[in-house]
């Protein structure tokens, strides 16, 4: 092309151009900031959790870092549900939805604003695979900042969190705990901003990114409060610019061998449920085939290194203060367990990000070396069996026996659940069975933590079962399983369960069974019929009609 040309070709986008770049001059820009590149900044910020709360300082520090790296940050905002404040309500149906909002507003804004890349921050528990999600479908250069865990509460010498007060619920209930302490325990346990402190689902997902190569090292798990996450935040702003000029996107990061690393750490560190649910739908947008079965494979050959709540004793901030997810990693890569040669968005694999990492320290037991595994395969357990031929989800860790066979106690809610292990008409050896909670039946799959931690805090966690076609918090351990797919809403098995049915629970031989003839079966089936939708307006009735299987992540674009 002559130079006459290109100049007239220059000068007619110019004028096509000429509005669009008019509202940026209308927010102070210069005609030189037009060959920066524009970084979107998806701020978690709200006051509506603690989670959240703490983000805004992040987010400033990002811009800081942005500009001074000859960027264009240009901020905008994602919303959050509060699993621990929804909890046992109807507004916990919302929670898993926000995922899916989440992804769209990163994926909208980014695509709708044509950014040249983006920096989620986030802190509640769908915050996290949300932003994920939405980078995944963007495909520009992207970076994940973590908020940050909170430090614990104190009382009586005993450090508190978010499923303290669950579990001190059912203790009271059961007359083992006072009223006073009931109350000091409520009052003290959230004594500020950041997530909640356990390997729960934040904490559990911030970790896998950092091992997926999508945050920094040490990124996932730093407080919200302490001065360090600021320097941190900035560090990560630098590096998603280097990562712009790189071209270096999210589908170069997110390989099956990532997933595979991030798995692992998951099944390393005794990680929430949620986890399989969230990384099918992560898996799904990035394009990478994975199925529910690649996490049992992943289970058997990566022993639980951590020890940390909810089934063990230590805290987010523990691990950090005994190296992070780091020395965690270290282990592992030394043992073979993770796939050194994948790409970070630091630019490196993952064995060079931990080429200089130092052996574990002997004065912490958080972190176990291989050789000394709290458990020598992983927790996170896929059950199969006539009542979930698709797969489900049980948390084995903490339990001295992993297995029972029981009577059905059988509820259409998770409310009615409650009040009966309130009313303490549940018993040793009973099996619970809470249906039509799945992603459409429910809708939304909320989470089961009001009656396992009630279960918890009056004895029952190790003697009885409960099954769901729900979800469970990060924070629930137990005799739980999870995820019933298919859910009683779509006809699976789960909704044919009658009061009385002998149900077993066998993680040995990864069973979940319900013990009733072939022609039983056969004749309840005839008889029953699908319920009539719970909503049918609005973002909870959009969800019920298009989420997938809970053993296809739930996603609302699958096939």
């Amino acid at each position: 092309m002559s130079s006459s040309n290109r100049r007239s070709k220059n000068i007619t986008e110019g004028v096509a151009r000429a509005p669009n770049r008019s509202m940026y001059y209308g927010m102070g820009y210069q005609e030189s900031d037009f060959g920066k590149p524009m970084i979107g900044v998806a701020n978690g910020h709200s006051t509506i959790t603690p989670c959240n709360s703490g983000l805004q300082k992040l987010a400033d520090a990002a811009v800081a870092a942005l500009k001074d790296a000859g960027a264009n940050p240009q901020i905008f905002g994602t919303p959050t549900i509060s699993d621990g404040m929804a909890m046992g309500t109807e507004g916990m149906k919302y929670s898993l939805v926000s995922r899916e909002v989440i992804a769209d507003c990163v994926e909208t804004c980014v695509g709708g604003q044509w950014m040249d890349g983006v920096l989620v921050i986030g802190g509640c528990d769908k915050n996290m695979p949300g932003g994920m999600m939405g980078m995944l479908r963007a495909n520009v250069p992207a970076i994940y900042v973590y908020g940050g865990t909170i430090l614990p509460g104190r009382y009586k010498g005993q450090d508190l969190n978010i499923v303290s007060v669950f579990e001190a619920v059912g203790q009271f209930t059961a007359g083992k705990m006072s009223e006073e302490d009931f109350c000091e325990i409520e009052r003290r346990a959230i004594p500020g901003s950041g997530s909640c402190g356990g390997m729960y689902t934040a904490n559990t997902m911030s970790s896998s990114f950092e091992a997926l190569g999508m945050s920094l090292p040490y990124a996932s798990t730093m407080a919200n409060v302490e001065d360090p996450i600021l320097a941190h935040t900035q560090e990560a702003a630098r590096a998603l610019v280097n990562a712009v000029k790189n071209d270096l996107k999210p589908r170069d990061i997110v390989t099956k061998e990532a997933i595979e690393n991030a798995v692992a750490v998951i099944m390393a560190t005794g990680g929430s449920t949620n986890a399989v649910l969230h990384f099918l739908a992560i898996a799904h947008a990035a394009g990478v085939e994975w199925s529910i079965d690649d996490f049992e494979r992943v289970r058997r050959k990566t022993p639980v290194l951590c020890d940390l709540k909810p089934s063990g004793k230590h805290l987010a901030i523990d691990l950090h203060r005994a190296g992070g997810i780091p020395a965690v990693m270290k282990v592992m890569l030394d043992a073979g367990l993770l796939h050194g040669d994948c790409i970070t968005i630091t630019g490196k694999t993952v064995a060079e990000n931990l080429k200089d990492i130092p052996p574990l320290r002997a004065d912490q037991d958080v972190i176990r070396p291989v050789t000394n595994p709290i458990y020598a395969e992983g927790h996170l357990a896929i059950l199969k069996g006539n009542l979930s031929p698709e797969g489900c989800v049980a948390k084995i860790t903490g339990l001295k026996n992993p297995v029972i066979t029981g009577p059905a106690r059988v509820f259409d809610d998770e409310q009615s659940a409650l009040a009966a292990i309130m009313a303490k008409q549940i018993v040793a050896g009973d099996v619970m069975v809470l249906r039509y909670l799945g992603p459409k039946g429910g809708p939304g799959m909320p989470e089961m933590l009001a009656p396992t931690g009630a279960l918890i805090g009056q004895g029952l966690g190790e003697s009885v079962g409960l099954i769901t076609d729900g979800r469970f918090s990060g924070g629930t351990w137990g005799m739980v399983v999870g995820h019933v797919a298919p859910e009683a809403y779509a006809g699976g098995l789960i909704a044919l369960v009658q009061e009385g049915d002998s149900i077993t629970i066998d993680a040995h031989q990864l069973l979940l069974q319900l013990n009733v003839s072939d022609e039983e079966i056969a004749r309840r089936r005839a008889a029953w019929k699908q319920p009539a939708p719970r909503y049918t307006r609005g973002v909870l009735a959009k969800f019920a009609k298009n989420a997938a299987s809970a053993s296809k992540g739930a996603v609302l674009d699958g096939d």
